[in-house]
């Protein structure tokens, strides 16, 4: 019996989470599958989300499916869906009642990079309407709808933020020597928070023969799902050994001539990122990574009901954070000046 062969191809640009692909083989009778990706931001003034239809192609050795792959109509639909997001609201923890509607418009991205996929142009839903934030009195609840000639695709989450999500650190202490010591940056929670990501980024200038430039030191402590992180009283934390910071200069400037000058702003060049983001989304990611292979079967998780896909909400925060009087000290001994940037 002829099948048919369905390729799907679901990618999380998740800022500062790791970018995460997967392309799944499905054989099956051939059925319209909508595929959707959109995680919302409470601190963005545009949210998108992603609306895509695997594609058919016929399984026999004549047809390639990566030239399919990159017919535009492939994946989109044509015209605009009928997509909306209804928010929920709740005082107090009370009971959810409907707060609000927004109407997704379409826009063309024409900077889609060159892959397996058609490229450069995509269609992209999306509102400038902002995503409320939960207060203290008040959470609020998503819920995505599509119409798709007689089908309703959903999906329903909540926002990850909140006012008390913050990096309570005000400093950061390194040293240059080996240890096997460790520090901590500790942060409050976010609301609806299942995954958190954190990374470090370090500026510096260097000087050559009178030009200078600025250079960053990027480190990323991966994905922690909330079981995994230290905790007490509230405070989550993620320990990073008192050397990081040194280690990553010294493989920076491995094969710089001696004569480079180095400069630093104590109280500006430390920064820390870190990121949060909903139960859904740490479900798909852990899906897609523990995946494996190229052909694989569709994975198990999905909270898109009448789909494929994930729709979920995340949050980004960053703090500048200033070098301790012993790191500036070893900064000196290193070959570091300290400057204002």
């Amino acid at each position: 019996m002829k099948k048919i062969q369905i390729i799907l191809s679901l990618t999380l640009l998740l800022g500062i989470f790791a970018s995460c692909s997967s392309k799944v083989d499905l054989y099956a009778d051939y059925k319209d599958i909508p595929v959707i990706y959109g995680l919302l931001d409470a601190t963005l003034d545009t949210n998108y989300v992603k609306i895509v239809r695997a594609f058919s192609g016929s399984d026999e050795a004549t047809v390639d499916a990566t030239q399919v792959a990159l017919i535009a109509d492939s994946c989109n639909y044509p015209g605009k869906l009928d997509a909306k997001i209804y928010r929920y609201k709740s005082r107090y923890g009370g009971e959810y009642q409907l707060d609000g509607m927004i109407e997704l418009d379409t826009m063309t991205i024409n900077d889609k990079e060159e892959g397996t996929f058609y490229f450069p142009n995509q269609k992209v839903y999306f509102t400038k309407e902002g995503i409320l934030p939960n207060t203290a009195s008040e959470t609020y609840s998503y819920r995505l709808e599509i119409i798709k000639g007689n089908d309703t695709v959903t999906s329903e989450t909540g926002i990850v933020g909140g006012e008390t999500f913050k990096i309570t650190n005000s400093s950061v202490s390194f040293v240059s020597e080996e240890t096997d010591k460790t520090e901590r940056i500790k942060f409050m929670p976010a609301d609806n928070a299942a995954v958190y990501d954190l990374e470090i980024h370090f500026l510096y200038k260097e000087t050559l023969q009178g030009v200078s430039t600025f250079k960053t030191v990027h480190y990323s402590f991966g994905m922690r799902n909330v079981e995994s992180l230290n905790e007490e009283n509230g405070v989550f934390s993620i320990s990073y050994s008192q050397n990081l910071l040194f280690n990553l200069l010294r493989t920076a400037m491995a094969n710089n001539p001696e004569q480079t000058h180095y400069t630093y702003d104590p109280s500006q060049s430390f920064t820390v990122t870190l990121a949060a983001g909903g139960d859904e989304l740490y479900n798909y990611i852990q899906i897609n990574q523990n995946a494996g292979g190229l052909s694989q079967s569709i994975p198990d998780y999905t909270n898109i009901v009448g789909g494929y896909g994930v729709f979920s909400s995340r949050i980004n925060i960053e703090k500048t954070l200033r070098l301790s009087a012993r790191t500036q000290s070893d900064m000196t001994s290193f070959g570091f000046t300290p400057e204002d940037f």
